[in-house]
């Protein structure tokens, strides 16, 4: 069974032990296959490619709201999108 993340700054995400359904592998997103999209991020199964979880794309108002919560990656994330060039 694929997991999904839909609060991609929900603590213990990366960290949370997965095991394949198909061939019993077992570790965490972070021993995983990663597919980026431009909607998700899709982790599959390092042993056999099985999908296993899937976690979406923060929109910018989840960005901005995990930062005034103090989230240290969305605070980092903020920076850099106020750094970026602007088009005129």
């Amino acid at each position: 069974m694929t997991f999904t993340v839909e609060n991609y700054y929900q603590p213990g995400w990366r960290e949370h032990p997965h095991t394949c359904p198909a061939c019993e592998w077992h570790g965490s997103s972070r021993q995983m296959e990663m597919e980026l999209h431009d909607e998700q991020t899709e982790y599959s199964c390092p042993g056999c490619e099985h999908p296993l979880l899937i976690v979406l794309h923060p929109s910018l108002q989840q960005l901005k709201d995990a930062a005034a919560q103090g989230h240290a990656e969305a605070l980092e994330q903020l920076a850099i999108l106020a750094a970026a060039p602007r088009p005129d």
